[in-house]
């Protein structure tokens, strides 16, 4: 690690060895780092929080990144290294750093990239944690963020200042699946002299690559897919090796912003079934959105592959053919007080479904998004999202996708009488 914290010298280390024309699936099993002298074919689990040195003068070398080797777990791990390898292989992109969270990866782009002054172009669409990060954190700092309309370019070409550093956009949203045109984004972006960045954390490498239609750096929260079974929270930045080891490694380095040894050793094997999983997944939303879309209770349906979602034809381009695993619907309400409680009602009645916030889990997750992930949102902000009481979030898992139709049936039936 350079005296400096840039890391410079952590891509020197050595890689696996791959034929070139390894294909995703096989680079999801093997890339990372080559095994110990224990020949071990599992990828090993590094718990340690330093390493040692043979005398003071190498100490010395390899702080001062004169010589190739691992000096602090804050910074650099043999395990976190090969999740990060991982990742971008699957990216397509040259370099990852790792996180501790998705949410930190997010505000590690933001310290490692902007600065007082600077301004932000966003998606008003994206994570309810996104936005209160960026208006009411990175607002506090100086840095500025105009909120647009995630599907239409011109607000996003209308909205540059002079001063605009970064696009952000999430592609599909969370929760109502919304779907930006990332080659555009990126246009505009690239015109203005901006980055674009793009939270892949619905679709994963497995769907969709952002980097293959103009993003600069990609976002992960390791948490859903890539881990696969809700066990660790991690997050991850994908982006050109120069920045992310020359401005948000340092700032890694110093903040510790780290993903753990042992959260990136579950991701890491999580990645390995990520495509199979993410396939699976996919094809039960699908059916579950084409069957929720016919049930009387429900108002509207949200979900990418239904050609009856607006921007269809756009995420088939981008997504790989694929809708990705999260569906959310509207039930029927008068107002908000009855819409809430309806969507309650379908809420409590299952006895399959998890009620729980998180997704990307191998088992169906149920949520109420309005009083729980964008519950600390204001009413407006909601409004401006399009996130109303009576929205429902289903995160489909490997479940059996009569089962989860069984489950959904029992609320929405007590809706109709």
């Amino acid at each position: 690690m350079a005296a400096d914290g840039s890391g410079a010298g952590r891509k020197r280390l050595p890689r696996v060895r791959l034929p070139a024309s390894a294909r995703p699936a096989t680079r999801a099993l093997r890339e990372g780092l080559p095994p110990s002298q224990w020949g071990e074919n599992a990828e090993a689990l590094y718990l340690t929080s330093s390493f040692t040195y043979p005398d003071a003068a190498t100490a010395a070398r390899r702080f001062a990144d004169e010589e190739e080797a691992f000096t602090y777990s804050r910074f650099s791990n043999p395990t976190v290294m090969m999740m990060e390898r991982r990742l971008a292989s699957l990216e397509g992109m040259a370099a990852c750093v790792g996180t501790a969270s998705g949410m930190s990866a997010i505000t590690l782009l933001m310290m490692g990239l902007l600065k007082a002054g600077d301004h932000v172009v966003c998606s008003r669409s994206v994570f309810g944690s996104t936005i209160k990060l960026l208006q009411d954190v990175m607002g506090r700092f100086g840095v500025h963020t105009s909120f647009v309309s995630q599907t239409d370019p011109a607000e996003w070409r209308a909205a540059l200042q002079p001063n605009t550093r970064l696009l952000f956009a999430e592609s599909p949203t969370n929760p109502l699946t919304e779907v930006c045109d990332i080659a555009a984004l990126a246009d505009i972006a690239h015109g203005a002299g901006a980055w674009l960045a793009v939270d892949n954390c619905f679709c994963s490498p497995a769907l969709q690559r952002p980097v293959e239609w103009g993003a600069d750096f990609v976002i992960h929260s390791g948490t859903k897919y890539l881990d696969g079974q809700g066990r660790v929270i991690a997050g991850a930045v994908c982006g050109p090796e120069d920045l992310l080891q020359g401005k948000l490694v340092p700032v890694m380095r110093s903040a510790g912003m780290t993903l753990s040894p042992f959260n990136a050793w579950v991701v890491l094997k999580g990645m390995e079934t990520l495509s199979i999983r993410m396939a699976a997944q996919s094809d039960s939303a699908l059916a579950l959105a084409q069957w929720l879309s016919e049930q009387p209770g429900v108002a509207r349906v949200h979900y990418p592959g239904l050609a009856s979602h607006p921007q269809h034809a756009l995420a088939m381009r981008q997504q790989s053919g694929r809708g990705a695993a999260v569906v959310s619907f509207d039930v029927l309400g008068d107002d908000a007080a009855s819409l809430r409680a309806n969507a309650f009602s379908v809420i409590d009645a299952t006895e399959v479904c998890s009620l729980t916030t998180n997704l990307g889990d191998t088992k169906t997750t149920i949520s109420h998004p309005a009083t729980t992930s964008h519950g600390r949102l204001t009413e407006a902000q909601r409004q401006a999202a399009g996130i109303g009481q009576g929205l429902i979030r289903v995160a489909v898992g490997l479940d059996d996708i009569d089962d989860l139709k069984a489950d959904l049936q029992r609320g929405l039936d007590a809706l109709a009488r």
